[in-house]
């Protein structure tokens, strides 16, 4: 069973590159120690970096803390609501998550 998230407020804070804090993260769905894939309630989000790893998951609140040398931060679908989502939109979509789901396996 799916949790619901408490908070819909979505904010980020980042500390010398050196730690992120996300709210607002629905799920997380990939992770390593070079990128994070986020599903946040403003849309998709993308970390990138060098040795990261959690520091603190609270699924309850949907909040992530994440420790090691951040290089970047993007958002896959510019907040946009899925309904509101393009046909190309959704299929790069599904084409990027597909793309990172095999290359984790591999």
């Amino acid at each position: 069973m799916d949790k619901e998230i408490i908070t819909s407020n979505h904010s980020i804070s980042i500390n010398e590159r050196k730690n992120i804090s996300v709210s607002g993260v629905k799920k997380i769905d990939s992770f390593d120690n070079e990128e994070f894939l986020m599903d946040t309630v403003m849309g998709y989000m993308v970390i990138k970096g060098e040795d990261l790893e959690i520091v603190k998951l609270d699924t309850f609140q949907g909040n992530v803390v994440i420790k090691g040398k951040i290089n970047s931060l993007n958002y896959m679908d510019g907040g946009k609501k899925a309904k509101e989502d393009g046909v190309f939109s959704k299929l790069f979509k599904w084409f990027y998550l597909f793309k990172l789901k095999l290359l984790f396996f591999l």
